[in-house]
């Protein structure tokens, strides 16, 4: 029978931890377990249930800085956040409804295990590149810190780079130090519409190449702009390539007029104001277009932009699939009908000829437990992988002394 343990502060974690490694039990870490269908279905008789390390520690908006529990509800912590006009830059990714579960059940962990990045990555980074710190548990039940609550941080080797992405896989997370930015005052979206594929990127390439500092571009082809809940996107009637130029309110006017004006030889130009800008790049962010009561599978394909329309248009041929792209093209999201692989042989090589990867990111458990869900890795980067997990040892690389003296 499934047990739970379910620590109340970092000490707990590491008695679990430790209890576990005596008795050769693997661990499921789930924190608000929100995205417990991501990846392969997990096989293990323990869950170490991290909920109860929740809550916001200490926030200093003067200083960007916001350390928090691991399991703290990211709806908690935008919602301070946006109290003081600040935000998370990386613009975490809330999948939930993606994967079937309520709205905004994410934590500021769970989003840093999936090193999320929403549609401003292609100008802030993802998520490793706004943690500046945390505190852990690793897999030999021992206690360690890296990084700090400062950005100038160079002390040591550079964990939290390592951490994130790792999908719970190294270390149990126990606090969390991660770098906040102002909010802009005004966000404005210059839509393009009625392009194909090839020319929005195209019109994206230009747009992104400009002096306009445009903060995000997406396409949307015309069988999705209908599922949008922004009238303008929703009555279109055809696709929709969108791109957010945001900061200080006369600025962004005057770039957004300015590159209505260069996108303008592309076809029809319009633009979203503040409030529609905002639902809008949350729909892209959440994927909330491939969204369905049932588990159609749904793959999150990363190419070079210049590669994403042909990838698009091959994909898209296949019966049954819906996609859009972020990223400016380099980001395509597919959903495909159920079959026995998901479509994994026809995806995957698509993607590879481009020097791309895939991740199935929806699926049922039958079929997550069948096909490879992350992209297989060479044979030698597969090797250095799993010996870096196996050898994982944080304390010994915090502190390499220990390692000739013996301890």
């Amino acid at each position: 029978m499934a047990s739970t343990l379910k620590p109340e502060d970092a000490k707990q974690v590491e008695e679990a931890v430790a209890w576990a490694l005596s008795n050769g039990e693997p661990l499921e870490i789930v924190g608000r377990a929100s995205k417990r269908a991501l990846g392969r279905p997990f096989q293990a008789e323990t869950m170490l249930d991290l909920s109860g390390l929740s809550g916001v520690i200490d926030y200093e908006p003067a200083e960007l800085v916001l350390t928090a529990y691991p399991s703290t509800p990211m709806a908690e912590v935008e919602k301070l956040l946006a109290e003081n006009n600040q935000m998370l830059a990386f613009e975490p990714m809330d999948l939930t409804a993606l994967l079937g579960g309520a709205s905004a059940g994410g934590s500021l962990a769970g989003a840093l295990m999936i090193n999320s990045g929403g549609p401003r990555r292609i100008k802030a980074g993802s998520a490793r590149d706004h943690l500046l710190g945390f505190e852990a548990v690793s897999g030999r039940a021992e206690q360690f810190k890296s990084g700090a609550r400062v950005v100038k941080n160079v002390t040591g080797y550079d964990l939290p780079k390592v951490i994130c992405g790792s999908y719970g896989t190294l270390a149990a997370l126990t606090k969390i130090d991660v770098k906040v930015l102002p909010s802009p005052e005004k966000i404005y979206t210059v839509l393009v519409i009625g392009l194909d594929a090839e020319a929005a990127v195209k019109a994206m390439s230009v747009a992104m190449n400009s002096a306009y500092e445009v903060s995000a571009a997406a396409h949307l082809p015309v069988g999705l702009t209908a599922k949008s809940s922004v009238s303008y996107i929703e009555s279109a009637g055809a696709s929709v390539t969108a791109l957010r130029i945001e900061g200080f309110g006369p600025s962004v006017e005057k770039r957004c007029s300015d590159l209505k004006s260069e996108l303008s030889l592309f076809g029809t130009v319009d633009e979203l104001h503040t409030m529609n800008s905002h639902a809008f790049w949350r729909e892209v962010r959440d994927v909330q277009y491939l969204a369905a009561s049932t588990p159609d599978p749904v793959w999150r394909i990363s190419v070079p932009p210049s590669a994403g329309a042909g990838v698009a248009a091959t994909l898209s041929a296949m019966d049954g699939a819906a996609w859009f792209s972020d990223w400016a093209g380099g980001l395509i999201w597919l959903r495909l009908p159920v079959s026995n692989d998901a479509g994994a042989e026809v995806v995957r090589a698509a993607v590879s000829a481009d020097g791309g990867h895939a991740t199935l990111v929806r699926a049922g458990q039958e079929i997550r437990a069948a096909v490879p869900v992350f992209h297989p890795q060479p044979e030698a980067v597969a090797r250095l992988s799993q010996r870096l997990k196996e050898s994982f040892d944080p304390k010994h690389i915090l502190n390499p002394g220990r390692m000739y003296a013996g301890v």
